[in-house]
């Protein structure tokens, strides 16, 4: 029987999906891909299936996602880009072999090559990294509003305001806790 993870949050956009493979970083920390098979289930989910995968290959898409984040980070909020993390996105855009291609249905899907699936999956996520980063598509990278998440995500909402990472986690919690101080600032009806 397989251990129970944490249930993947999944977004439109892949760079900043990848780097909610963390979640709660200011907070009780949740780590969604523990594990080389947790990272392939992460990776088939997203159309980018991989045989196999190391624990040096997990490694290296943590240090990834990390440096996405601290890129997404520092683009959210007009700061300079850590080099760092620049380099290692560069260093894994640069290694990847995959190839965009066009379905029947007329989306694009990715076709990794057959030596190295996880460098070519993490070659796919650093290119999107890249383009949303660089502001080559419409919309805003923007920082989730909630203290303990903080994470990066890409804004396409028609007004670019949107406060959270995700509102059924993030956004849900903070209402509810806005709900519930407001209970308590009413005063008890006499019964």
């Amino acid at each position: 029987m397989r251990a129970r993870f944490p249930d993947f949050r999944l977004g439109s956009v892949l760079a900043t999906s990848f780097t909610g493979t963390l979640s709660e970083r200011f907070g009780d920390a949740v780590e969604r891909i523990p594990t080389p098979h947790r990272l392939i289930d992460w990776l088939a989910v997203n159309g980018l299936a991989v045989d196999s995968c190391t624990t040096a290959q997990l490694d290296l898409a943590r240090e990834l996602r990390e440096s996405i984040h601290a890129a997404a980070t520092a683009a959210a909020i007009q700061d300079a880009l850590p080099a760092s993390a620049v380099q290692v996105i560069n260093d894994r855009s640069a290694q990847g072999r995959a190839a965009a291609i066009l379905t029947p249905e007329g989306k694009r899907r990715w076709r990794l090559g057959s030596a190295s699936g996880v460098e070519d999956a993490l070659g796919v996520i650093a290119a999107d990294a890249v383009s949303i980063i660089a502001g080559e598509r419409d919309g805003r990278l923007a920082l989730c509003a909630s203290p303990t998440c903080q994470a990066a995500f890409f804004d396409t909402s028609q007004s670019r305001s949107r406060r959270w990472c995700d509102m059924n986690t993030c956004g849900n919690r903070q209402k509810k806790a806005r709900f519930q101080a407001n209970q308590r600032k009413k005063p008890r009806s006499a019964e």
